[in-house]
């Protein structure tokens, strides 16, 4: 029996997004939460909770990029000049936030670090916002004519991609303060309980929010849900519903942990960024559901755009031996530094 090796490789491609959103998530999250930290010590603390990894952690978006390049060029040839800009944006400010990690800890002068923390934080912003950007646009679709994009270089910017831009800062705020939650003891870690409780409150309109703009962005997307104007198809709807609602548990169950206060049966600290991994994963999940089996939403579908099967199977090879060399590697760096951070932890010259 052959190997279907488009819907591979879109796995490995979804799963490498996937990654890419729980791990950078994350670290973006934290340098966008330094800006109301009350202290350069306490600053310098959350920073030295993602220090070992964030670097790593960018690797997902390279396997991406580069994923979609090899395994779908048709996609890459159509999706990379609809999002020139944002895309533009978006390394401009890693790079920059990258700059802005290491020359915050080497200014001396005071006003140079506030530029330096400032940069660190307006890179995590921006860099989070550009991707929802991305990620709108993709769901509203991209204009296609004779396999070219054919549209205008400002598509991408609508309403509903500034939703979505707005959303993914906000869950990327939830991932960060619960991972502060998990490397962080002491004052620090109290507030980033509260920090998660604000974050999850804005993830759950979000949630709703885009859902329901979604449903409306294009009549095949409410069609896969069986959501029309007039009924509802509850034979649609009912196996996909898990998804959601596994969504909605995860959030209610994210809030009683972040609630609970000494003495009430304390929740393990690594259990809120777990459940706000489990979040983001319902709602990655769902956008799988509405745009399957489109790479390109609703113009071109994985095995219409997969280059030929010699080159992904050719591909496929590299890709069972790296993979899994990166996911023990990570793994490895993870484990090596787990654990709380303490006061005078994180980068010294």
């Amino acid at each position: 029996m052959a190997l279907d090796l488009p819907l591979i490789w879109g796995i490995i491609l979804a799963i490498g997004v996937f990654m890419y959103v729980l791990l950078d998530g994350f670290d973006l999250g934290v340098g966008m939460l330094t800006f109301v930290a009350r202290s350069d010590e306490e600053r310098n603390m959350m920073t030295a909770t993602i220090e070992p990894v964030w670097d790593g952690n960018e690797t997902w978006l390279i396997i991406g990029g580069g994923g979609l390049f090899a395994a779908f060029p048709t996609a890459y040839a159509i999706i990379m000049p609809a999002f020139y800009l944002p895309v533009l944006i978006m390394l401009a400010a890693l790079i920059f936030r990258g700059v802005a990690f290491e020359f915050r800890h080497k200014a001396v002068r005071p006003t140079t670090q506030k530029f330096w923390n400032g940069a660190f934080f307006g890179g995590s912003a921006i860099a989070a916002f550009s991707q929802g950007l991305m990620l709108g646009g993709m769901i509203q679709g991209i204009n296609v004519e004779g396999g070219a994009f054919a549209g205008g270089a400002f598509d991408w910017l609508t309403p509903f991609s500034l939703l979505v831009g707005v959303s993914v800062i906000i869950g990327y705020l939830m991932l960060g303060a619960c991972w502060l939650v998990l490397k962080t003891e002491g004052e620090l870690f109290l507030r980033a309980r509260k920090w998660a409780r604000l974050a999850l409150a804005g993830v759950a309109i979000c949630f709703l929010a885009v859902s329901l703009a979604t449903l409306a962005v294009d009549p095949s997307v409410g069609e896969r849900w069986g959501f029309s104007m007039t009924q509802i198809d509850f034979a649609r709807l009912l196996p996909l519903s898990p998804a959601p609602l596994a969504g909605m548990v995860f959030c209610a169950w994210l809030w009683r942990d972040l609630s609970m206060s000494a003495g009430q049966g304390d929740a393990p600290d690594w259990r809120p960024y777990l459940l706000a991994v489990g979040i983001f994963l319902s709602g990655y999940v769902g956008l799988g559901f509405s745009l399957y089996p489109y790479i390109v939403p609703f113009e071109y579908t994985i095995w219409e755009a997969a280059a030929r099967d010699n080159s992904l199977a050719f591909m496929l090879v590299g890709a069972g031996i790296m993979l899994p060399i990166i996911l023990l590697y990570t793994a490895y760096v993870y484990s090596l530094f787990w654990g709380k951070v303490k006061p005078g932890d994180g980068y010294h010259a």
